[in-house]
């Protein structure tokens, strides 16, 4: 339970899904007379990432839930969750948006790998229909975690659609698609690297000719761009045409940069292949 002076850390250049619940449980409990505070977490300038070395000065006594996400649906990162544990201490509530890394890479919620307290991801992300998706709560910390929702006909077909996915995933599993992806990702981002009208968002540090090991610096399966003289919203189309699945705009993004400025993202699963990562290479240096 929340009370008079609580803090709520919440990530407020992520996915606006991960963002608003939280302002509006804000509102919902200064409804009922209790009023808490919603704090950011700190981003390192110019790479998305979390600033866990200035999270020691957000975080305090009254501090009592984090919500995070796991993989960045702009930047393609791990945002290292197990750093902010680090900093928060055992007892208090993470809350980790899953929707970007399950299907995509291993997601284990072993507390020696991922110790949070609740994980949510949406289905279309894993490979089901659209309309369905899971919250798995620990239950370890504060009162046991009680799903609750509406009555009516639940979404039987999505649901149906979830548990094949999650099967056929496993059984093609997630490693490999990771590294497949993780790969197709580093191609296309050494591409963009060499083409001066481009600016990939994200880690820099992850479009040097020698990023470190693969699986902690590259980008996991995301690459997001934009042009230096074309907006985002004409590069969409211009890449529609030439037969490519984009998405250009703000992403969903929460934050004053995403909203102005517009980008675009290529998403890459297990479906794609490295002739179509050279054909976009190949269109997009035409515009270079």
């Amino acid at each position: 339970m929340l009370s008079d002076g609580d803090e709520i850390l919440v990530p407020f250049a992520d996915h606006r899904a991960n963002l608003e619940p939280w302002p509006e449980a804000q509102r919902l409990l200064a409804d009922r007379g209790v009023e808490v505070r919603v704090r950011a977490l700190p981003y390192q300038a110019g790479s998305g990432d979390y600033d866990h070395r200035a999270l020691d000065r957000v975080v305090g006594p009254r501090t009592r839930f984090v919500a995070a996400t796991h993989l960045h649906h702009v930047h393609g990162g791990d945002m290292n969750v197990h750093r902010i544990r680090a900093v928060v201490g055992p007892d208090v509530p993470i809350c980790l948006d899953a929707a970007q890394s399950v299907g995509h890479l291993p997601v284990s919620v072993a507390a020696s790998v991922l110790d949070v307290d609740f994980v949510v991801f949406s289905g279309h992300k894993a490979l089901a229909l659209p309309g369905t998706g899971a919250v798995w709560a620990r239950n370890a910390r504060g009162p046991v975690f009680e799903p609750g929702g509406w009555q009516g006909t639940p979404n039987t077909v999505g649901i149906a659609s979830l548990e094949a996915a999650l099967d056929w995933l496993e059984a093609a599993g997630t490693e490999r698609i990771a590294r497949w992806t993780v790969a197709l990702a580093a191609r296309l981002t050494d591409g963009l690297r060499h083409l001066a009208s481009y600016e990939v968002l994200g880690c820099q540090s992850s479009l040097a000719a020698d990023p470190g090991p693969p699986l902690r610096q590259r980008r996991h399966g995301i690459v997001t761009f934009r042009h230096r003289g074309i907006p985002s919203d004409d590069l969409g189309f211009i890449l529609f045409s030439e037969g490519f699945m984009v998405r250009a705009d703000s992403l969903c993004q929460a934050g004053a940069d995403e909203k102005k400025d517009g980008s675009v993202r290529v998403s890459l699963h297990v479906y794609n292949t490295v002739d179509e990562v050279e054909r976009l290479l190949a269109v997009l240096a035409s515009l270079d």
